[in-house]
């Protein structure tokens, strides 16, 4: 895909704010989702989507919804920092396919980075789903406290 088109209402990040699909949550709020990536490029990889725009990038999102985006993506990055203690975190945003952007649904990554990581930008394998349970379990419980 280009960097400009239509938003596709049936992409998978639409449906997973639709409940369509399943996704591992971490956060919540009226304007934000946040979950653990599937195919993670680390342990704890997260992204943060918008629930009420339909923006396919960077491009075509309000200030509004970007600042509440990345507020979110600061406070998500500092609960992983203090839960996992990652080396590093990385954050990261794709707009169109030839930059990387595989769903067309406008994402930020954050990635607990440790010492020894590939830093290449698509994992190749997926998840264990008994991982990402748990980790989500500690990541909630940490927000709640």
């Amino acid at each position: 895909m280009s960097l400009h088109g239509q938003y596709d209402p049936q992409n998978v990040f639409a449906k997973i704010i639709r409940g369509e699909l399943p996704c591992y949550k971490i956060y919540e709020d009226e304007q934000v989702l946040a979950f653990l990536d599937l195919f993670p490029q680390s342990y704890g990889h997260t992204l943060v989507i918008p629930k009420q725009v339909a923006a396919r990038n960077l491009l075509e999102v309000d200030g509004a919804t970007l600042a509440q985006l990345m507020a979110v993506v600061q406070r998500l990055s500092k609960l992983l920092v203090e839960e996992l203690q990652p080396d590093g975190v990385q954050i990261a945003q794709f707009n169109g396919a030839p930059a990387g952007q595989t769903v067309f649904h406008l994402h930020l990554h954050i990635i607990p980075r440790f010492a020894g990581d590939s830093l290449g930008i698509h994992a190749s394998q997926q998840a264990d789903a008994e991982q990402l349970k748990a980790l989500q379990a500690r990541l909630q419980k940490r927000l709640e406290q």
